[in-house]
């Protein structure tokens, strides 16, 4: 699909013969016939087509977004968390070329003739809807710009940022119109925009929408935000044809979702396919695997916790859980666990013969190393881009979270809703127990620490159990944060791994083999092939592993220092466009 749409973007802008533009100043002329374009469907079609370079990059992916989140211990620090990194001179995502592109279609198209312009006008909609949002995220107030900017209108191209709430009404008002207007309900690739697929992001944005009005007190729009809301369930309630996917077995369906070449048609909503044929990829296994490539992102202890055992029951209940070593701590839990990180039983190939893959420490800084999104096969996909494992952007499973915590604000969640969205996720994960059908009256006191005492409703806190657990790697985790207000995990949450009881030698997989072993001082020798040796000797630099408590206790990452400050809640307007429209003014704190 990659290619189809690289290929069809080209073609439009051949066939309008305008030029990229990165700023609002900079207004290409249209020298091309408009009749070719806007006077047939094929033409609407081939237009459109266009806008799907909007949807997430593949090389680096959805997956990589979370490693800058609270839950992933990862290599370095990331510009929005280092100190004096992020400011005026360093930020950008300023830019309005896509815009243009939209505006200058649906402009054209509301004049067309063809019969079925609104199904495109629709698409053209959905994808200004999205260019908003992800600006609204980023700079707050924006211009609204819903025409084509002539280069002598100097009222638009040097006017004021608009109130990003009233800019939110008209996102709102964009994604109304695509689901009205979209006339392709479902896709059997799962990769066009069809009126579910439209659904499925209101119910992300409208969630990202209330929550921001709820939890940033400071806009004083509280008041409204019941409305986004409301808005979530109704939209989620309207989606049809999609299921949990269950494959086989619980204990591989969660994560064969995230290895196959063509998407699960059964959760998936949308997708970006990948093709060895076409040589479009992904980059998935070196970012999680390669130990030069990527960030060697890492779950942390702090989130593996969260992780409820089988019987439904919290891991954190347990009165050693805090001593509990690796091996022994990820027996008899949520089946999505084993299906994230390697433990137990996992295994790899290399050249197609299998060997037992443990943990790697050349590769984890905390021992919980992901295997979500990548293959199990070493080559070519460790050491090269080859990934081509469908890129999912939105599915079910996030959907019946949207509702679930939307529901859970309203304090509207029923039990046969509960069972519907918490405990249909939690049945899929193997879990049992009354959790399934039942929702909690007793606050879990880890998960209230766990978000420094922000949410106590223990509905809400084990819809937001269940999101972490669900969703990692998939994207959303800054964006929750940010919405909820909780910026200051970024910085706070440690990047802690395993406990380790005592210095020496570990089987991490309970397969009677060591295969780590962790010392302080002079590098040990050992008897067994292959074995991992991690210095954990007393040291206050950046880039070393620590135990908690000296010899003892859980590993500790130090990245490097990160910084949290809540203007860092928006960039920072780019110095450079704040020169050219001094109107735009800058963000608090900038």
């Amino acid at each position: 699909m990659k290619t189809t749409k690289l290929f069809n973007y080209i073609l439009t802008l051949a066939l309008l013969g305008t030029a990229s533009s990165c700023d609002l100043t900079e207004v290409p002329v249209d020298t091309a016939t408009n009749e070719a374009i806007f006077g047939s469907e094929s033409g609407l079609e081939i237009y459109a087509n266009s806008f799907y370079e909007l949807l997430p990059d593949t090389d680096v992916g959805v997956f990589q977004i979370d490693d800058n989140s609270d839950l992933v211990a990862r290599n370095g620090v990331d510009t929005y968390l280092a100190p004096n990194a992020l400011s005026p001179i360093t930020s950008g995502g300023w830019s309005w070329s896509e815009l243009r592109n939209i505006n200058y279609f649906i402009e054209n198209t509301e004049k067309s003739a063809v019969s079925t312009k609104n199904h495109y006008l629709g698409v053209a909609r959905f994808f200004r809807a999205l260019f908003y949002y992800d600006k609204v995220k980023r700079f707050g107030d924006v211009p609204w710009i819903d025409k084509t900017i002539d280069v002598k209108d100097e009222e638009t191209l040097y006017g004021k940022r608009d109130n990003r709430f009233d800019v939110m009404d008209k996102v709102l008002a964009d994604l109304d119109f695509a689901i009205e207007n979209i006339t392709l309900t479902s896709d059997p690739t799962v990769t066009r925009i069809t009126k579910n697929v439209a659904r499925a992001y209101k119910t992300r944005i409208c969630l990202f929408e209330a929550s921001f009005r709820k939890y940033h007190i400071s806009y004083d729009k509280g008041p409204t935000a019941n409305k986004w809301y409301e808005e979530v369930v109704k939209e989620a309630n309207s989606i049809t044809g999609f299921t949990l996917h269950e494959g086989v077995s619980l204990d591989k369906a969660y994560r064969e979702m995230f290895i196959a070449r063509s998407a699960f048609t059964d959760e998936t909503i949308l997708s970006v396919a990948l093709s060895a044929s076409l040589q479009v990829f992904s980059s998935a296994n070196r970012r999680f695997i390669s130990p030069t490539y990527g960030n060697r992102p890492s779950l942390t202890r702090r989130f593996v916790n969260t992780y409820l055992n089988l019987d439904g029951t919290p891991f954190t209940s347990k009165p050693a859980y805090k001593t509990t070593p690796f091996v022994e701590e990820v027996k008899n839990r949520d089946l999505r666990l084993k299906q994230t990180i390697r433990l137990g039983d996992y295994r790899r190939t290399e050249n197609g013969v299998g060997v037992v893959a443990p943990p790697n420490f050349s590769q984890t800084y905390t021992g919980y190393q992901p295997i979500k999104w990548s293959y199990d096969e070493r080559f070519p996909y460790d050491d090269e881009s080859r990934n081509d494992n469908a890129h999912i952007i939105m599915r079910w499973g996030e959907v019946l979270l949207n509702k679930a915590e939307a529901l859970a604000e309203l304090n509207k969640m029923t039990v046969p809703d509960w069972t519907a969205t918490i405990g249909a996720l939690r049945k899929r994960a193997g879990i049992t127990g009354a959790t399934l059908t039942t929702p909690p009256t007793v606050a879990d006191p880890y998960m209230v620490s766990f978000f420094n005492g922000k949410f106590t409703n223990p509905v809400l806190l084990e819809v937001l159990r269940e999101r972490g657990v669900e969703l990692i790697f998939e994207g959303l985790r800054m964006d929750d944060l940010k919405r909820w207000k909780l910026g200051e995990l970024f910085q706070e949450a440690p990047m802690n791994g395993m406990y380790v009881p005592a210095l020496g030698e570990y089987d991490l997989n309970g397969d009677g083999t060591k295969d780590v072993y962790f010392y302080q001082g002079t590098k040990p020798t050992s008897t067994t092939p292959g074995i991992a040796f991690v210095d954990v000797s007393p040291s206050t630099a950046v880039g070393r592993l620590q135990l908690s408590n000296g010899t003892s206790g859980e590993i500790l990452w130090n990245p490097g220092p990160r910084e949290w400050a809540d203007r860092k809640y928006l960039f920072p307007i780019p110095e450079s466009d704040i020169t050219r429209n001094p109107a735009l003014g800058q963000n608090p704190g900038w």
